[in-house]
C-alpha cells in the first residue's frame, strides 16, 4: 500500500470528498490508516461490529433503493410524504417504506453502519464511501426492458455506478486500499420483482415472446450474467436475495376474499428455485474464494402473511396506503396513510412496512449466520 502521505497527495483535488483544510487532510490520513489495519471508519472495532465484513453494497430495485431515484423523471419515487413518516426525523428520503428499508437494517444489524446511503447522494463523505453505498433504483430489474417504462437505473447502469464508485475511491485512497475495501465487503442484489410483475404480467412484449417458464429461464440467465459481472469487478461475497411471494402484494390479490394470486407466486417460486440452482453451480466452479449465497425472502415474508398474529400484525392483505396499483410511489404523494401502520405487513400496495422488514431481515441474518457473521 502507498504511504499515507502519498494517499493524501492523491486525495487533493479529488472532488467533493477532498479539501485543502488541515482537518480534511488529517481525516484522509486517519481513514487510510484504518483501511490498512482493517477497521471500518465510523464503526467501533469491538462487540458492535458483529459481522466480519467492513462494508456493504446494495444493487436492486425499490425494496432497497434509499433515494437514488430522487430528482429523476420517474414515477418510481418516494421522496415525499407519507413515505418516511417513521424514518428518523420523519423525513421522506426516497425510501419506499414508512421507515428504514432492508439495506439500512442489514448494515445496522451487521454492525457496519446505521444507514446505507444512496450513491447518488451529493453529500457523501469519505467514511460513507469506505463503508458502502446503495446503487439500487426503484423500477429496475435483470431484464433490460424492465427499467425502461419507469426510467429507472437499469441493472447494467447500476454496475456503471459501481465502476464510477471504484474510480472515485481509488482517487481518494489509492488502488490497493480500494481493492481491499471491495474484497472485504458483502454485496447484495435484490431484483426480479419488477421483471415478473411490471414487465411480464403487465406489458405485452415479453408475453408474446415467452411463456412463463421460458421467461423465467431468460430472467435467470440475465441475473447470473449480472452476478458474474459484479464478481469480475471485485465482489467476492455476493448475497443473492430471491423474490418475495409477489402474488400476495396488496395490488396483486384477487377476488372478494383477496387471496394471494397463485400464478404470480408460482413464477416467484420458479425463479427462486432456478437461481438457487445456478448459484450452486457458480460455487462449485469458483476457484478464487468467491462465494455466492442464495437468501430466501419468499418464505420468510410468506410466514408473516400466514401467521400474522404471531408477529403482531392484524392486516395481511391490505396496504396501509391502499391496495391498487396506483397506491404506491408518486401516485400517493402527500396522501394520508392508515392510523396504525404497525398493524400492517404492507406499507403501500407493493412494499412491506419497516416492522415487517425488521422481522424478515432478522430471520435472514439468523438463517445465514455462517456467511454473514
Amino acid at each position: 500500500m502507498a504511504s499515507c502521505l502519498q494517499q493524501l497527495q492523491i486525495s487533493l483535488g479529488a472532488g467533493r470528498c477532498s479539501s485543502s483544510s488541515l482537518a480534511q487532510r488529517l481525516l484522509v490520513i486517519v481513514v487510510v490508516s484504518m483501511v490498512a489495519i482493517g477497521v471500518a471508519p465510523g464503526v467501533a472495532n469491538g462487540a458492535e461490529n458483529k459481522s466480519r465484513f467492513k462494508a456493504i453494497f446494495m444493487f436492486g430495485d425499490s425494496i432497497v433503493d434509499p433515494g437514488n431515484n430522487n430528482g429523476r423523471l420517474t414515477e418510481a419515487r418516494a421522496d415525499f410524504p407519507p413515505y418516511g413518516q417513521d424514518f428518523p426525523g420523519g423525513v421522506a428520503t426516497g425510501r419506499f417504506s414508512n421507515g428504514k428499508v432492508p439495506g439500512d437494517l442489514l448494515a445496522s444489524k451487521l454492525g457496519i453502519k446505521e444507514l446505507l446511503p444512496p450513491y447518488n447522494n451529493q453529500d457523501l463523505e469519505l467514511s460513507d464511501l469506505l463503508t458502502g453505498v446503495a446503487f439500487a433504483s426503484g423500477g429496475s430489474g435483470y431484464d433490460p426492458l424492465t427499467s425502461g417504462p419507469s426510467t429507472a437505473i437499469s441493472s447494467s447502469g447500476q454496475l456503471d455506478l459501481f465502476s464510477d464508485y471504484k474510480q472515485k475511491l481509488t482517487s481518494l485512497i489509492g488502488e490497493e486500499a480500494m481493492t481491499r475495501v471491495i474484497s472485504e465487503a458483502v454485496f447484495f442484489t435484490v431484483m426480479g420483482a419488477n421483471d415478473i410483475l411490471n414487465n411480464y404480467f403487465t406489458l405485452p412484449v415479453r408475453r408474446h415472446q415467452y411463456d412463463i417458464a421460458s421467461y423465467i429461464e431468460f430472467l435467470v440467465s440475465n441475473a447470473v450474467d449480472f452476478t458474474l459481472k459484479m464478481n469480475a469487478m471485485g465482489a467476492k461475497m455476493i448475497a443473492f436475495v430471491g423474490v418475495p411471494p409477489l402474488g400476495c402484494c396488496p395490488s396483486q390479490r384477487t377476488g372478494p376474499s383477496r387471496e394471494c394470486e397463485p400464478l404470480r407466486n408460482q413464477a416467484s417460486e420458479l425463479f427462486n428455485t432456478r437461481i438457487k440452482q445456478e448459484l450452486d453451480k457458480l460455487n462449485a466452479e469458483s476457484t478464487d474464494g468467491s462465494r455466492f449465497v442464495y437468501i430466501d425472502i419468499y418464505y420468510n415474508l410468506l410466514d408473516l402473511i400466514q401467521r400474522p398474529g404471531y408477529y403482531g400484525f392484524k392486516d395481511t392483505s391490505d396496504g396501509c396506503c391502499g391496495n391498487s396499483i396506483l397506491n404506491a410511489a408518486i401516485f400517493i404523494k402527500y396522501h394520508s396513510a392508515c392510523p396504525n401502520v404497525y398493524d400492517y405487513i404492507f406499507w403501500d400496495s407493493f412494499h412491506p412496512s419497516e416492522k415487517a422488514y425488521n422481522i424478515v431481515v432478522d430471520n435472514l441474518i439468523q438463517q445465514n449466520q455462517q456467511y454473514l457473521m
